[in-house]
């Protein structure tokens, strides 16, 4: 597999040691329920995740709860209770969360909280070998002192200085330095350590968590782009001044989700919470939407293209279980065979080309237009149930296409059966208004009816 590293600004073949690839995704900010954008990485990430162990590589799944910073201190604050019950109760909403939006469980959720000596540890030596100071009970990273700062997203130091000096903290040795340790506030969560009571920094928690988990170098560092600059610079700063060798050999980054091109974002109040959209729309269309889209561009949210995602997926649907309700008659043509084989080799290579999910799931669909041939031609059931099981093979890693058909209660499925006779007798009669209106009636109560030469299939709407 080669993924675009935003590092190199290429393509990088992903090469782990021993068939591990270990993975490190930034996690929440446990401070409220994540809205739809924040879900697309986690669903993006998840679903690479589950498809290299698909093809038989074992993945050490890392994300993180940052369970201490200034939005969850102000939250409660707010709400007059702890930081700490403020955090407890998100980080149980975000896996809630995450279980509904489909995503596994992360191999290790490590907390922020649990990791504080090992960061305190870790700042002790970036300041004995001069790479950070103290200045009022705060620690500074001394950016002068890496050279490659700015190397992940492209930017100018002198640009960046200038940018950094309009609102330039007369403690730092330079606007650019940021803060690996801050000391405490009267009220605030503390801890002990070498330049007084205080609490790590963001930018330091995720290089500790990470490189104590998963050990150097990581074969995959991802995220959202916008935690491109400060923080994973700000990650790789730290990291490989300190231990003198890569961070990680592939950075990736998904684009953000925009509401008519503007990010969407809880300040700029534009944001729905993942929970409510997949209350409407279901787990199977959320997925497929993020999916279907190439995962390192920008992606504008709608509910327009969520009802899309729902009918595709309902078309896909409605042949793999009609399919699937064939007899096992005929043989597999070798002709059709060799069809599955190329298009199971076509979806690979586009997933194993930078995940490309959005080429791969049109190869889905590739496939389901070859199974509507088959019975068009009245190939049988066998090459069509064939077709059915590779699409539910290929798409289980994506968590696409694999709900069984609902069950009909009671005795309504003979109903459904004694209308298509109905109806096709009266066809026969040529009494098409009347069959067309039983067609009619049947969709609008959610069965949906399909004329193939073996005959009329019906198929329940998922939503029903």
């Amino acid at each position: 597999m080669r993924l675009w590293s935003t590092l190199s600004r290429q393509l990088e073949e992903l090469s782990p040691q021993d068939g591990v690839v270990r993975m490190y995704v930034c996690g929440p900010t446990v401070y409220d329920r994540f809205h739809i954008g924040n879900a697309r990485p986690f669903i993006v990430f998840d679903a690479l995740r589950r498809y290299l162990e698909a093809r038989g590589l074992k993945v050490i799944y890392v994300q993180n709860i940052t369970d201490i910073e200034d939005k969850i201190i102000n939250r409660a604050q707010e709400e007059g209770v702890s930081p700490q019950e403020i955090a407890a109760r998100y980080t149980e909403e975000y896996f809630h969360d995450l279980q509904l939006l489909g995503v596994k469980p992360p191999t290790h959720s490590p907390k922020a909280t649990q990791y504080v000596e090992k960061m305190v540890e870790f700042v002790a030596k970036l300041v004995e070998k001069g790479l950070a100071y103290e200045a009022g009970g705060d620690v500074y990273f001394s950016v002068a002192r890496f050279p490659g700062y700015g190397k992940l997203s492209g930017k100018v130091l002198e640009e960046l200085e200038a940018g950094a000096r309009i609102a330039v903290d007369e403690r730092k040795r330079d606007p650019l330095d940021f803060v690996l340790w801050k000391a405490a506030k009267p009220g605030e969560p503390k801890w002990p350590s070498p330049w007084g009571e205080g609490r790590p920094g963001w930018h330091t928690e995720c290089v500790v968590m990470s490189t104590d988990i998963l050990g150097l170098p990581l074969d995959i560092h991802a995220g959202g782009s916008d935690l491109v600059f400060p923080h994973h610079e700000n990650e790789i700063a730290q990291a490989e001044s300190l231990y003198g060798e890569p961070f990680s050999k592939i950075w990736l980054h998904n684009g953000l989700l925009t509401v008519r091109g503007e990010r969407m974002g809880k300040s700029l109040g534009n944001f729905r919470y993942a929970r409510e959209v997949v209350t409407e729309f279901g787990t199977e269309p959320v997925r497929y939407f993020y999916l279907s889209r190439a995962y390192r561009k920008p992606l504008d949210f709608s509910e327009s293209g969520l009802e899309e995602a729902k009918r595709a997926l309902q078309g896909v649907y409605d042949f793999l279980w009609e399919a699937e309700a064939l007899p096992e008659e005929g043989e597999v043509p070798a002709e059709v065979a060799d069809q599955l084989t190329e298009l199971e080799e076509k979806f690979h290579a586009r997933m194993e080309e930078d995940f490309d999910t959005a080429g791969a799931i049109g190869v889905l669909h590739e496939l389901v237009s070859l199974g509507h041939r088959l019975g068009q031609e009245g190939a049988g059931g066998s090459p069509q149930r064939a077709v059915a099981a590779l699409v539910r093979k290929l798409a289980e890693p994506l968590g696409l296409f694999q709900e069984a058909r609902p069950q009909v209660k009671g005795r309504i499925e003979d109903l459904i059966s004694l209308l298509i006779e109905l109806r096709a007798t009266l066809r026969e009669q040529k009494n098409f208004q009347l069959a067309d209106r039983i067609r009619d009636r049947l969709a609008e109560l959610g069965v949906e009816l399909r004329d193939t030469p073996q005959g009329t299939r019906w198929s329940l709407r998922a939503d029903e």
